[in-house]
């Protein structure tokens, strides 16, 4: 059956999956969408116990993007090296505006390896920020359902351009990875350790 998958679709045989918290998915959808080796990125909602949630009445889960990605073209570091430079890591709190649970970062793993990705992921960013690692608040979680987001949460920041970079800016997201990350905000560039 696996190899008959791969002979009608062989681009999904080295699809991968990851999930990651990190504010409004609008933004982290966003952000992640135009690496090279990034097949999809959608809106959801992930990490608690409540069934079916909405964006009314998410509480327990946090606003997430389900990252569905070509392992040949990227790797799983070249992605979280971006997502950390997408977020504010040392914020545990929430992300710039969006305060409380349902905006704190989180890196969803599947498995030991992911893990470890994370792990080493974040120990980078300690070392370029030049903080303890106790000061990193990006929470290490295993990987749960994810639920998807509303139709018109998907693509939000295309869709919606004028709205989405009002948000932004009003927000300070830019403003203040800028002042985090300098140069390498928003970035894949090689950690500066």
């Amino acid at each position: 059956m696996v190899a008959l998958s791969v002979l009608i679709n062989p681009l999904n045989a080295v699809a991968e999956e990851l999930v990651l918290a990190g504010g409004c998915f609008w933004c982290l959808e966003h952000d992640l969408e135009y690496l090279k080796g990034i097949n999809s990125v959608q809106s959801g909602y992930s990490g608690g116990d409540l069934q079916n949630p909405t964006y009314e009445n998410h509480e327990g889960h946090q606003e997430v993007v389900l990252v569905d990605y070509d392992s040949q073209l990227v790797t799983l570091p070249e992605i979280l090296r971006l997502y950390l430079r997408n977020i504010d890591p040392l914020d545990g709190k929430g992300q710039f505006c969006d305060r409380g649970d349902s905006y704190r970062p989180v890196i969803f793993f599947k498995d030991e390896l992911e893990k470890s990705d994370a792990r080493n992921a974040i120990k980078s960013a300690s070392n370029e920020l030049r903080v303890p690692l106790e000061k990193i608040s990006v929470e290490l979680k295993p990987k749960g359902q994810f639920w998807l987001a509303e139709e018109y949460h998907q693509d939000f920041a295309d869709r919606n351009e004028l709205k989405y970079n009002f948000y932004r800016f009003s927000c300070g997201r830019d403003q203040k990875l800028d002042k985090l990350w300098g140069q390498n905000a928003r970035s894949t560039n090689l950690w500066a350790e």
